[in-house]
C-alpha cells in the first residue's frame, strides 16, 4: 500500500494541505517502508491570481464549491494511487474531496512523517477531525 504525506521540507507533515508544495509518498509491505518518493504537489501557489479561490465554497462553507472541488481534484490525482493522505492541516472541503477521490485522508498532529507511518502501520493514527477548517 502506498500512503502520501504532506510536507514542505521531505521529513515532517505539513500544517496545511493546499500550501505543501510536495507528497512524500511511502510504500509499505508487510508492516514496513519499502520505498520513498517525493512527488511535485499543486496547491494555492499555482490558483494565484484565481479570486474565488480563498473564497470559494457554497451553503457548506470553503472548499465546497465547483471550483475549490476541481483544485481538489486536480491535487487528488498526483496521489490516486495511493489509500491513505496524512496532513497536519486541511479545509473539510478537501477532506470530503479525497474521500470522493477514494483517498482516505487522516489529519495529525505528528510531525515526523516516519514517525506518523509507523503509528498508521501500528494502527495508532488518530484522525484529528476536530483540526479541520
Amino acid at each position: 500500500m502506498k500512503i502520501a504525506f504532506v510536507s514542505e521540507d521531505g521529513n515532517t507533515i505539513s500544517q496545511h494541505f493546499g500550501r505543501a508544495p510536495f507528497y512524500i509518498i511511502l510504500t509499505i509491505e508487510n508492516g514496513k517502508i519499502i520505498a520513498r518518493e517525493k512527488r511535485d504537489k499543486i496547491g494555492h501557489n499555482q490558483f494565484i491570481g484565481n479570486l474565488t479561490e480563498s473564497h470559494d465554497g457554497d451553503a457548506r462553507g470553503h472548499g465546497y464549491g465547483a471550483d475549490a472541488q476541481d483544485k481538489h481534484s486536480r491535487m487528488a490525482a498526483t496521489i490516486a494511487d495511493c489509500e491513505v493522505l496524512v496532513a497536519g492541516g486541511m479545509g473539510s472541503g478537501a477532506y470530503e474531496s479525497m474521500k470522493q477521490a477514494g483517498i482516505k485522508p487522516i489529519i495529525t498532529d505528528m510531525i515526523n512523517i516516519d514517525e506518523a507511518a509507523q503509528a498508521y502501520i501500528d494502527n495508532r493514527l488518530k484522525d484529528h477531525t476536530e483540526m479541520l477548517h
